[in-house]
């Protein structure tokens, strides 16, 4: 089918040009549809760029931007995610998400190759599809060279000009027991240790170059580090080093030896997380985008937010071992016991007694975990699911936050919130379950830090850590917002639901030990689906969809194993996808649903 021509308000690396598909004609084009606060998105980026190197000559990769969040569509906003997450590629923004609808996109990340004249030949839901992606490009690639119809060189990317400064793009900080602070100086990858007035630069940790190379600090290097944690000196004795560290996007724990500067790895092998063990000795074990750590006594260890796979871990720096805490993959907001709980991109981490305060970015709320018996439980202060968000304080079930990264533990039982997107800092009441707004104007906060008596801000879109502006707690009553996506109309009752997978060229299905699929349906609100809910090894199912229900959103993850087609010691991958389809029913709806999640579409 024809591709359709692409628009958009605003593109980025291309020195402001617009591009058309029509004077791309001959070159091969990769569509991401993306948006900068989602997790499996920015794993997409690191996917497409040994592709894009590989290709370079044949290959025009286009980030078509279509948010979720309203910050997300803001001019200044994509701008500044494009050179955090250093896009080097032309990026359009689809603030309406009218390129969306016309590629019939359903989920974050998708991606879409047209061939040199101009049709769309193959489309893959979800990240682990870098192998699939250069098999599929490099056929075209021999295809379009013997018709003649491949057109090399010529690339539209125009880098935009940085202006580097002391930090860049910061995210957490903490504070030493010698008063000094260390921030995560996650655009340099590196971290910085400041004297205690924040200002004055001791060292860095991390030579600036992107990596994992373990060894004196000023050789050391990391990729995207993000949150930090200090160990108890006991604890810091016995393991070795002081502090660890999230390495966002090499996927490892790092440690500090603040003494020596030493840098090491002390868990995660530098592949990412997609199936299999989560637990054991910490080298040994994939992570999946660490993105904060916390010292939690109750658990006896680093609890790790894994926002890659919504999970938590513990990690005991003592033995070196890592094992799941809480969560099972599934994206969204369920409480209850930590094994069953859902969580959605877990950000910021701080832990204050018995509590363990929580803030998931992408159901926008503010969660804690606390001991229950011989387990622990999980309940939510603020946040409703995985679509509503927006600043409204007041009654903490009736607030609303946008995409919030960090938080901070306050005297009298309150407890701060870094309130991302809406570029505020929100503190919530423990005892009166009310909230509030502190501070506004901020250029996205994503860490904060009780230090000496005087709350720290880490503003990453504006490159520095400074006191918060002092002001007096306000109520705001902001509007309330939900993410739109043009919703599937379903007839109620009986439904064939189906995820499409074909193995990309070159491999098949991997049946060796058993069922090559797995199938999760669930539902918000649960009423949605009166039959259907579950894990299953089949990608088709017949769901029923309760004839009491109106609107809500069907949320589907499916995985699917492959591997190379013949050879003794054949290469395998993990390809898995979450959908949130937001549907209406209505008795002249489909009564099929078909999502893609890897291969060609349909004519």
């Amino acid at each position: 089918m024809r591709a359709p021509e692409l628009r958009g308000d605003v593109w980025l690396n291309t020195g402001g040009r617009p591009l058309t598909l029509a004077e791309l004609r001959g070159r091969i084009v990769l569509l991401d549809f993306w948006t900068s606060g989602c997790i499996n998105c920015l794993h997409v980026l690191d996917e497409l760029r040994p592709l894009e190197a590989e290709f370079a000559d044949v290959l025009v990769t286009i980030g078509v931007h279509s948010p979720k969040f309203l910050h997300e569509g803001e001019r200044a906003s994509i701008e500044a995610a494009v050179r955090r997450y250093e896009v080097h590629h032309p990026v359009v923004n689809d603030p309406k998400m009218d390129l969306w609808s016309q590629y019939a996109v359903r989920a974050w990340p998708t991606l879409v190759v047209v061939d040199p004249e101009g049709y769309v030949v193959h489309v893959a839901a979800g990240e682990g599809h870098e192998e699939a992606l250069r098999r599929v490009i490099a056929d075209l690639v021999t295809k379009h060279e013997a018709k003649g119809t491949l057109r090399r060189g010529g690339s539209p990317y125009v880098p935009v000009e940085e202006q580097d400064g002391e930090l860049r793009f910061p995210s957490k900080a903490v504070a030493t027991a010698e008063g000094r602070v260390l921030v995560a100086d996650t655009g340099h990858h590196a971290i910085v240790e400041f004297a205690s007035d924040g200002e004055t630069v001791i060292r860095r940790f991390g030579s600036g170059e992107r990596g994992g190379q373990d060894g004196p600090f000023d050789i050391a290097s990391f990729a995207e580090p993000s949150g930090i944690a200090l160990l108890p000196y006991d604890v810091a004795e016995r393991a070795g080093y002081h502090a660890v560290v999230a390495d966002t996007a090499g996927h490892r724990l790092r440690g500090l030896d603040l003494i020596t500067g030493e840098v090491t790895t002390v868990a995660g092998t530098g592949t990412q997380w997609r199936s299999g063990p989560d637990s054991g000795k910490g080298v040994e074990v994939d992570l999946t985008s660490p993105w904060d750590v916390a010292w939690y006594g109750p658990a006896g260890g680093v609890v790790v937010a894994m926002a890659g796979n919504h999970t938590l871990s513990v990690f005991d720096p003592v033995s070196g071992s890592i094992r799941r805490f809480a969560g099972t993959t599934v994206e969204g907001l369920r409480d209850g016991d930590v094994g069953e709980a859902f969580f959605a991109q877990t950000s910021g981490l701080a832990a204050d007694g018995d509590k363990l305060w929580l803030v998931d970015a992408e159901t926008s709320a503010l969660r804690w975990i606390e001991p229950d018996g011989e387990s622990f439980t999980v309940q939510t202060a603020v946040g409703i699911d995985l679509f509503s968000f927006g600043h409204t304080d007041g009654p903490a079930d009736k607030a609303l936050l946008q995409h919030p990264l960090g938080l901070a533990v306050l005297p009298g039982d309150k407890i701060a919130i870094a309130d991302t997107y809406n570029g505020a800092v929100r503190r919530f009441d423990v005892f009166t379950r009310e909230v509030t707004t502190i501070a506004t104007g901020l250029l996205e906060p994503q860490g904060l830090l009780l230090h000496e008596g005087e709350l720290l801000v880490v503003e990453s879109a504006a490159n520095r850590i400074g006191p918060l502006p002092s002001t007096e707690p306000t109520v705001v009553t902001g509007d309330a917002h939900a993410v739109r996506r043009p919703p599937t109309v379903l007839a109620p009752g009986e439904i064939d639901l189906a995820v499409v997978f074909t193995a990309p060229p070159g491999e098949k299905l991997d049946d060796r030990f058993g069922p090559s699929t797995r199938l999760e349906i669930s539902a918000s609100p649960p009423s949605l689906l009166a039959d259907g809910v579950g894990v299953g090894t089949d990608l088709k199912r017949k769901i029923r969809l309760s004839a009491d229900a109106t609107e809500g959103v069907l949320q589907v993850v499916a995985q699917a194993a492959s591997c190379d087609d013949g050879g003794e010691h054949p290469a395998c991958r993990i390809t898995r996808q979450d959908w949130g389809v937001p549907v209406r029913l209505a008795a002249d709806g489909a009564r099929e649903l078909s999502l893609v999640m890897a291969g060609e579409p349909a004519e």
